[in-house]
């Protein structure tokens, strides 16, 4: 049971293609944003469709897959877990975000011709 207290799994769609640098340790680091749609019907019987946002990142091996093949719009599921960090921004504001670090990435959907 230890592997499943922080599991996350998402599929859904990149929101952009991944954002990608080399750290000073020489480490490669991919983020990007996933949305993930659900679908269900409110009290009067309507269809609500809800996205919800996700930000991502991947390092090493992983970071170079989804640098070399991911492209915004493409379906991917992922596998991971989530991340708790706060910083500083420019202004002095601390800042608090929570990612998903992937440690599998798998696409989905059609090819497509490059």
């Amino acid at each position: 049971m230890n592997a499943l207290k922080n599991k996350v799994q998402l599929i859904g769609n990149l929101g952009s293609k991944p954002e990608v640098k080399n750290t000073e340790n020489g480490k490669k680091l991919a983020r990007f944003s996933l949305a993930t749609n659900e679908s269900y019907r409110d009290a009067k019987g309507e269809k609500v469709s809800e996205t919800q946002w996700h930000r991502v990142i991947a390092w090493g091996k992983v970071a170079e897959i989804a640098e070399k093949y991911l492209e915004k719009g493409k379906e991917i599921a992922i596998e991971g877990k989530l991340i708790n960090r706060s910083y500083t921004d420019k202004l002095g504001n601390k800042k608090y975000v929570t990612e998903v670090q992937v440690n599998e990435l798998l696409m989905l959907g059609a090819r497509t011709a490059h």
